[in-house]
């Protein structure tokens, strides 16, 4: 190594190279902040793990450049539509592979109205060991010498100006020394939070889960190419399994490559044989070992935990670090996403000196809420898969004859079996908390000191897990709007939100707030963008009246959007004195 490799300063060291660590190392690149990422894995994953990316996760992809190239290698829209439940899958009777139930999933694949008015963005879906490698190169691209992969974290201490950490080169045994003013733990827990006295609480070993990535040509029995995930309950074996595709070069019934889940009971010994589960997998399948060809077996165990804080002096803590969810509702990854989007642009506040180090102190109030959310509806949607598979009835100890008896009421048209088909569809109805929950994905709220709330009530919503109510209220996020410029171009409302800016949104009449919030920018260096927006008059012309409906001001009032898109202040007419309303709102929300 070179001398710069034995002692590097850098402001922000990243403990992690999974979906947190990439993410934050693309944000403060695009951002101008320079950081160090160093992971201990050898390279990206190689499990198949999270896949679907909701539409905010893909807004903070747009921000780090990568949203291209993961639409251009994720499932098509139209076979991510929908998603559906079998009873087995190939088998020596018509019955293997019959379809019980199918649910619209993901807002139709993104084309339904709600989907289309909540963001620009459209939902993805690309399994970790696809979408990684793409995250890696992007980062790698941004910040060429400092994503390291191979290099472990192997001491860390920390004073009031910043954190000392040891590293070790794992291909060459050297070992160096970084300083930093910051350091993310974005590691899953394995050595930040421990070293720091964080602690991850929760509930543990709800069950065990065998995965399996496989290559098999599914095409005469995985059909139905609008259904991404297929829920299998296997008479067989008398336990679930889910079986997903991983294209890559073909998706729907025609994907090379799948990964599937076997759910095993708790205490069921049986999944930690390897032997037993793949002789499981022959037998969920239905098909020859010749058939199917299996690349890796991978055990992990239900769990939903939150780290009970999220900072601890110069260290602070992301993604699987801070919270670990069941897979039910794709809620981990894109929690991760959303956690970094939430903390880079206040470390580069803090770092050029535009805000006060309080305002990191925000972070925890902000997403921790968020997070311990997201986890309690991963569990109980779940929760309700675990009591759908228990209504097919039988068991592992029940049977194969036994296990079809039962499940065969689903579909025997036996006025006695009516009341329980009925009861199975209900069950199933009820996991579109899972399949449409647009309002966890993307309206949640924010209420800390980086806020300035306006005293007015948050909108009504009768289902705060199914419907988004958008509205420009402080803590809220940034309401979609397809708006019009003076050239006549089309251009979403969220994509005038530059990286690692503000924007001030005034009303058509608020030129006021503009003139200040450019005098502000001017002063004091604080990357702040302003424009006015009205149905017909402006710098923009909002097309829909989509803004005009949710922006909550007159036309001489304003919002100021916080780089994270989300709204951090409101006035709802003019003011006297715009600079100094303008500065007192910032110096608040800055911690300053």
């Amino acid at each position: 190594m070179n001398d710069i490799d034995i002692d590097i300063d850098v402001p922000v060291l990243i403990v992690g190279g999974g979906g947190a660590g990439l993410t934050a190392s693309m944000l403060l690149s695009r951002i101008g902040i320079e950081s160090l990422l160093v992971t201990a894995w050898p390279s990206t994953s190689v499990l198949p793990k999270a896949h679907v990316l909701n539409q905010r996760a893909m807004e903070v992809m747009r921000d780090a450049g990568a949203a291209d190239a993961i639409h251009a290698a994720s499932t098509p829209a139209e076979q991510m539509s929908h998603t559906a439940w079998y009873v087995g899958l190939a088998g020596d009777h018509e019955d293997y592979g019959r379809r019980v139930a199918k649910m619209e999933a993901w807002g139709a694949g993104g084309a339904s109205p709600e989907w289309l008015a909540a963001s620009p963005e459209r939902q993805a879906n690309l399994p970790q060991i696809r979408l990684e490698p793409l995250l890696r190169a992007r980062a790698e691209e941004l910040a060429p010498g400092r994503v390291r992969f191979h290099h472990e974290l192997t001491g860390l201490t920390q004073d009031d100006e910043g954190v000392t950490a040891t590293v070790t080169d794992r291909g060459t045994g050297q070992t160096y020394r970084v300083r930093a003013r910051y350091l993310l733990g974005c590691d899953g827990g394995r050595t930040v939070g421990p070293a720091v006295g964080i602690v991850q609480e929760g509930v543990r070993d709800l069950a065990r889960v065998v995965s399996f990535h496989i290559s098999a040509d599914l095409s005469r029995w995985a059909r139905d190419p609008e259904v991404l995930i297929r829920w299998l309950w296997l008479p067989g074996l008398g336990i679930p399994g889910v079986l997903v595709p991983m294209g890559p070069d073909h998706w729907g019934p025609e994907s090379e490559e799948w990964v599937f889940h076997l759910n095993y009971g708790a205490e069921d010994g049986r999944a930690l044989d390897d032997d037993a589960v793949l002789a499981d997998l022959r037998t969920a399948l239905g098909l020859a070992g010749d058939q199917v060809t299996v690349h890796m077996i991978s055990r992990w165990s239900l769990e939903g935990v939150v780290a009970d804080r999220y900072r601890a002096g110069r260290v602070l803590i992301a993604g699987d670090a801070a919270h670990r969810h069941p897979p039910t509702g794709g809620l981990g990854l894109t929690s991760a996403m959303h956690d970094v989007q939430n903390l880079t642009w206040k470390l580069a506040a803090v770092l050029n000196g535009h805000a006060g180090d309080a305002l990191l102190d925000t972070y925890e109030p902000e997403r921790r809420p968020a997070d311990a959310t997201n986890v309690q509806r991963s569990l109980e949607n779940a929760m309700n898969h675990i009591a759908i598979n228990a209504l097919f009835g039988g068991g592992p100890e029940a049977g194969e004859e036994e296990n079809w008896r039962q499940a065969r009421r689903l579909w025997s048209g036996d006025p006695a079996d009516a009341e329980f088909r009925r009861t199975f569809l209900a069950a199933v109805a009820a996991q579109s908390m899972e399949f449409n929950e647009l309002a966890v994905e993307f309206g949640y709220t924010y209420d800390s000191a980086a806020i300035v709330p306006d005293g007015t009530p948050a909108p009504e919503n009768p289902d705060p897990v199914r419907i988004y109510r958008p509205a420009a209220r402080p803590g809220h996020p940034l309401p979609h709007a397809w708006l019009e410029d003076l050239d006549g171009n089309r251009v979403a409302l969220a994509r005038l939100v530059r990286p690692g800016r503000f924007l001030l949104i005034a009303g058509e009449d608020g030129q006021a707030w503009c003139e200040a919030a450019e005098k502000i920018a001017a002063g004091s260096g604080l990357p702040l963008d302003a424009i006015r927006l009205g149905h017909l008059d402006g710098d923009y012309r909002d097309l829909r009246s989509t803004w005009t409906a949710a922006r909550g001001h007159s036309p001489q009032g304003a919002v100021l959007v916080r780089p994270d898109r989300f709204i951090g202040w409101r006035a709802h007419g003019a003011a006297t004195d715009p600079v100094a309303e303008l500065t007192t709102a910032l110096d608040t929300l800055l911690a300053r």
